[in-house]
C-alpha cells in the first residue's frame, strides 16, 4: 500500500468510542428486527443508563420499541431508584418492576443469613421474562467486569428455565448474530460487550450523560467490613466490633446495598473519575461487589442458574 493510500485509509478510522457505539446501535437494531418482545433491564446504574441511550440513539427519532425491566431488591440505592423512575418518565418508557420483597412476602423466597438480595433476583427476574413472554433480554454486562462474562457472548443463548450453557453459545464472526431459540428460551443480549470501564467513562463524558450523584465524590455514612466500606440503610447496619463513620466515598457499581461497596475517592468531576480509573488495576466489581466475592465460580454458578 503506498503512502497516499495509508493516508487515505487512516482518515477514514473511526474513534474508538464511535466504533463501539456504532457495533451496539447495529445489536440493538439487529434484535428490533430479529425479536418479537425484547427488554431493556435497567437498573439506574451507569452500564444500564449507557445501554438506554445507545437505544435512544438507535431509533431516533422514534422512542425504543422495547419495555424496560428492573428487578429491585428492596435494598437498593434511594438515589438511584429516584433517577430510574426519572429517566423513564422522561423518556415515556414502559417500567416493569419485579420486586424480590413479593417474593418473600409469599414465601416463595427466604431471606439469606448475610442479609444481602443480590442471588434472590434470579426466581423473579426468570418469573418477569416468562410472563410477559420476553425472548431477548438486553443487559449492560461487560467482558472486562468479571471472568466469568470474559466468556459471554453478544447473543448469549438461554434454556427454557433461563439456565446459560457455554457449550451451546455460537459463534459471532463478522458481526454475525444468531437469535435462533427454541419455544420457551430466550437470548441474553450485551451490546457494551466490547466496552471497557474507562470507555464507558470516556462516553459518558462524550455524551454529556448525567448519572445518580453517587458516582461521583460525597460524604456517606460507612463502616468497613471484608475491606470494603458499605452504607448501612434498610438491609442493616454495623455489627458489634464495626464503627460507622462518614467519609468522602463514591461508586464505581451499584447493586445491593448490603454488597456493593464505596471507594475512598475525592472524584468530585467526570475527568477526575476518568483519571481514576485509568489508574486503576481492580475491575469494579472486583473491588467493591461482596457477591462475586462468595466462590471462586459465584458468577458462573449464578448465569447457570439464570441470573444475569
Amino acid at each position: 500500500m503506498s503512502q497516499v493510500e495509508q493516508a487515505a485509509a487512516q482518515d477514514f478510522q473511526l474513534p474508538h468510542l464511535d466504533v463501539l457505539e456504532s457495533e451496539a446501535v447495529h445489536i440493538f437494531r439487529e434484535v428490533a428486527g430479529e425479536f418479537e418482545r425484547p427488554v431493556i433491564l435497567f437498573s439506574g446504574g451507569k452500564d444500564s443508563i449507557v445501554m438506554l441511550h445507545l437505544a435512544l440513539k438507535a431509533f431516533a427519532p422514534a422512542p425504543p420499541p422495547f419495555a424496560l425491566l428492573h428487578v429491585d431488591t428492596g435494598h437498593n440505592f434511594p438515589e438511584v431508584l429516584e433517577y430510574r423512575d426519572r429517566v423513564a418518565a422522561q423518556h415515556n418508557l414502559r417500567l416493569h418492576v419485579a420486586s424480590v420483597q413479593d417474593f418473600i412476602d409469599r414465601g416463595e423466597l427466604k431471606e439469606r443469613a448475610d442479609g444481602t438480595r443480590n442471588p434472590l433476583q434470579t426466581v423473579p427476574l426468570l418469573r418477569a421474562i416468562e410472563g410477559a413472554r420476553y425472548d431477548a433480554v438486553f443487559g449492560g454486562g461487560r467482558r472486562d467486569e468479571e471472568k466469568a462474562r470474559a466468556k459471554e457472548r453478544i447473543f448469549s443463548l438461554r434454556d427454557e428455565f433461563g439456565g446459560w450453557d457455554p457449550r451451546r453459545q455460537r459463534p459471532e464472526l463478522w458481526q454475525l448474530y444468531n437469535g435462533k431459540h427454541a419455544v420457551g428460551e430466550h437470548v441474553r443480549v450485551f451490546p457494551l460487550s466490547n466496552f471497557t470501564e474507562l470507555d464507558v467513562w470516556q462516553y459518558i463524558a462524550r455524551e454529556k450523560i448525567v448519572l445518580p450523584e453517587i458516582y461521583y465524590a460525597h460524604r456517606r455514612e460507612v463502616f468497613l467490613r471484608s475491606g470494603m466500606w458499605l452504607a448501612p440503610g434498610e438491609w442493616g447496619g454495623a455489627k458489634q466490633g464495626e464503627r460507622v463513620e462518614t467519609r468522602t466515598v463514591r461508586y464505581r457499581t451499584v447493586g445491593d446495598m448490603s454488597c456493593t461497596g464505596a471507594v475512598d475517592s475525592d472524584a468530585d468531576t467526570i475527568e477526575k473519575v476518568i483519571a481514576e480509573i485509568a489508574a486503576t488495576r481492580l475491575t469494579e466489581r472486583g473491588a467493591t461487589r461482596a457477591d462475586d466475592k462468595m466462590s471462586e465460580a459465584a458468577m458462573e454458578d449464578r448465569k447457570r442458574e439464570g441470573y444475569f
